[in-house]
C-alpha cells in the first residue's frame, strides 16, 4: 500500500504542470482607451458695458473769420469720457461723450489772441472686434468754446473719426482715435468765423461689464 501511495504522489509531481498547461489561462484585460483630448474654449472678450474714464490729446487747426484772414490755432486738451456698448457677434455699438478743457490758442492777425477753452463732443460709435482688439468709426455733435479780447461765445457743429481700443485687462481698456471737428459758423464779437480743428487723443477707460 506505502508503495502505491508512493507511486501516486511522485505521478501527481511529475503530471501537474501538465494538466495545468491543459486548464484554461484567464483572460488578459482590454487595453484602455487613449484619453481624449478636450480643447477648453477660451472666452472672448467682452465689450458690452456702461464705461468712463479720462483722454489726452492734442488739438490743431483753422480760424476763418469772415472778411479777414485765417490763422491757425493749437493746443493741448484732456478730460473725462463716458460712454456705453452694446455687442452682437464681433459687431460692437454705441455712444460716447466727453468734455475736455483745452488750451488751443492762436495769434489774431492785426492783434490779440484766439482761445478755446473747452470742447465736447456727443457721438455714436460703431466697430468690430477681434477679440481684445476694436477698431471703430465715430461721429456726431460737437460744442467749442471760443474767447477773443472782450467777447466769449460757444459754436455748435460736427465730428467724425475713428479709432483702435485695446482691453488691457477685463475692464480696462486703452485706446487712441482721432476726430476732426467742424463748427461752420461760431458768433462771436459781432462777426462770425468757421472753427475746425484737429484731436489726436489716447484714453484708458474702467468699463462695467453686464
Amino acid at each position: 500500500m506505502k508503495r502505491i501511495w508512493i507511486a501516486g504522489a511522485f505521478a501527481l509531481a511529475i503530471g501537474g504542470p501538465a494538466l495545468a498547461a491543459d486548464l484554461p489561462q484567464p483572460m488578459p484585460p482590454p487595453p484602455r482607451a487613449p484619453a481624449t483630448y478636450v480643447p477648453v474654449a477660451v472666452p472672448y472678450y467682452n465689450w458690452g458695458g456702461i464705461y468712463f474714464g479720462v483722454n489726452a490729446g492734442y488739438a490743431f487747426g483753422n480760424v476763418a473769420p469772415t472778411g479777414f484772414t485765417n490763422f491757425s490755432a493749437s493746443g493741448f486738451l484732456v478730460g473725462p469720457t463716458i460712454g456705453f456698448n452694446f455687442q452682437a457677434g464681433a459687431f460692437v455699438f454705441g455712444i460716447e461723450g466727453d468734455i475736455d478743457y483745452s488750451g488751443v490758442t492762436g495769434n489774431i492777425p492785426g492783434g490779440g489772441t484766439f482761445d478755446s477753452r473747452w470742447i465736447g463732443t456727443v457721438r455714436g460709435r460703431g466697430g468690430y472686434a477681434i477679440d481684445r482688439v476694436l477698431l471703430y468709426l465715430t461721429g456726431g455733435g460737437a460744442f467749442a468754446n471760443a474767447q477773443i479780447p472782450g467777447a466769449t461765445a460757444t459754436g455748435t457743429g460736427w465730428t467724425a473719426g475713428g479709432g483702435i481700443e485695446f482691453a488691457l485687462a477685463q475692464n480696462w481698456t486703452a485706446k487712441a482715435e482721432y476726430l476732426y471737428v467742424d463748427v461752420p459758423s461760431l458768433s462771436i464779437g459781432g462777426g462770425s468765423a468757421k472753427f475746425t480743428e484737429s484731436l489726436a487723443r489716447v484714453g484708458i477707460n474702467y468699463k462695467f461689464s453686464f
